[in-house]
């Protein structure tokens, strides 16, 4: 299968599937073990609900960001 057609099938998954799918390709490319990646995502979380805390950054919409995503992969 080439990769366009695996990039194709992997995005009519449904989300949860996509999301795991998206961590299991993640956790593949770094030396990281899952325990140490899941806690570096929870400081990069703490450190963005910090940054909205403060007002320093302005939350986006979910739907906002999956059209940006949608037109940037077009």
């Amino acid at each position: 299968m080439s990769s366009k057609a695996l990039q194709e099938a992997a995005l009519e998954l449904p989300p949860d599937e996509r999301a795991e799918l998206a961590q299991m390709l993640l956790l593949s490319l770094d030396d990281q073990s899952e325990g140490e990646l899941a806690e570096v995502w929870l400081l990069g979380a703490k450190r963005r609900a910090g940054e909205l805390d403060r007002e320093e950054v302005q939350p986006i919409d979910a739907e906002e960001v999956r059209r940006k995503a949608r037109i940037l992969l077009r």
